[in-house]
């Protein structure tokens, strides 16, 4: 099933649309403003009513298609950042049939996540290590997945609020320590030590330790 974000400011559009996409067999998530939109999802595309808001809003590796005024300079500008823009008013019909025009172009993203030891299987939404499962929460789930797809890359503490939790501004919390402290604790007991790193002052990495070495690494 394709998973679409909707964000439309407009609700009777947006419970139009969302209602009939649906019904045509996607798995919707719709909002009336795309600083609504959940980081951390995965979505397939992204259907967004406000050209204004592409600049704010950017979806890792998910085609974008505005719904916007027919306004020819509106449309030029939107498509510098989208994949493709559908003046209002416009046919459902063709609002369909352009999202699986995107799709098609879009190339196959890997399901796997896989580092060897630890492989995160995003279509499953289930986290192995060593062929066997480590239960993780939602957050936890999409903190690891998020340091996974970059082993060895230090994430900002600002970049880990803003993509797994949402935060659009830098606040005093401590729910990304103690999201982080869990995860390295689950794959610490299932035999992967060392994996998850504070970086002191900065945030966080995923380093990729090899088999041998992860006998002898000590958490941090």
């Amino acid at each position: 099933m394709t998973a679409l974000l909707l964000a439309e400011p407009e609700p009777t559009v947006r419970s139009f649309l969302a209602r009939q996409l649906v019904s045509d067999g996607f798995d919707v998530l719709s909002f009336e403003s795309p600083e609504q939109l959940p980081r951390a999802a995965e979505p397939d595309v992204l259907l967004l009513g406000d050209p204004e808001a592409l600049e704010r809003c950017a979806v890792p590796d998910c085609p974008v298609i505005v719904l916007g005024d027919p306004d020819p300079q509106t449309r030029v500008r939107a498509l510098a950042h989208c994949d493709d823009y559908i003046s209002r008013p416009f046919l459902y019909e063709e609002l369909v049939a352009r999202i699986h025009a995107v799709l098609r172009r879009r190339p196959p993203r890997n399901e796997l996540v896989d580092l060897g030891e630890l492989v995160v299987d995003r279509a499953a939404r289930r986290v192995l290590v060593r062929g066997r499962d480590v239960i993780l929460s939602a957050k936890e789930y999409a903190l690891l997945l998020k340091l996974a797809q970059a082993p060895d890359r230090v994430f900002t503490r600002e970049q880990l609020l803003r993509d797994v939790w949402g935060f659009r501004t830098v606040v005093a919390t401590r729910t990304l320590e103690s999201h982080a402290s869990r995860v390295r604790r689950k794959l610490a007991d299932a035999g992967l030590h060392g994996w998850v790193v504070n970086v002191w002052g900065v945030g966080y990495k995923l380093r990729h330790v090899s088999p041998t070495v992860a006998e002898s690494a000590r958490d941090r």
